[in-house]
């Protein structure tokens, strides 16, 4: 790859860990609003949502930004995000400064480069590179990793999301 190519890879990865992480320390700091938030959306056993949620966005934010097992981590982010569009932001329409629950553009568009890593590769100043896991996990592994972070977020929702009833 050419160094042009790597930095925006790099530049990508950077974006989605520190947005990832950053929610993730967000939730843990903010454990019992966090889990409230959770139920109130209507998830049931939301201490465990909590716990997986904010597990896997540190989790996920650490690995995208070392580049290691990157599509993995790009099939959570996925995940993550489809959960968010399915429970909160679809209803909303597009735009993000619909109120009150915000639009789908920001989920889309984190999905979307998530997506992008996972299919092009971390780039070469990664761990997967450096390890030679990177060929091994992009492309078409890449992609398929992702549809199935996706089929697992759908998962989630219809083992655990019963909204509550509109009067």
């Amino acid at each position: 790859m050419t160094d042009p190519i790597n930095t925006a890879l790099l530049a990508m990865r950077v974006a989605l860990g520190v947005v990832f992480l950053a929610h993730g320390i967000k939730h843990a700091r903010g454990r019992a609003k966090t889990t409230n938030w959770f139920a109130s959306m209507g998830f049931r056993n939301a201490p465990f949502q909590w716990f997986m949620s904010t597990a896997t966005e540190i989790g996920v934010g650490v690995l995208v930004l070392a580049g290691f097992l990157t599509s993995l981590a790009a099939a959570g982010i996925a995940g993550i995000m489809f959960v968010a569009y399915l429970t909160v932001h679809r209803a909303a329409g597009f735009w993000i400064t619909a109120r009150p629950d915000e639009g789908w553009e920001y989920v889309f568009t984190l999905t979307v480069m998530a997506a992008a890593v996972a299919t092009i590769g971390p780039g070469e100043w990664s761990l997967d590179h450096a390890l030679d896991l990177a060929d091994k996990l992009d492309g078409w592994v890449g992609a398929l990793l992702v549809g199935g972070g996706m089929v697992a977020g759908a998962g989630q929702v219809a083992a655990f999301f019963r909204p509550p009833q509109q009067p």
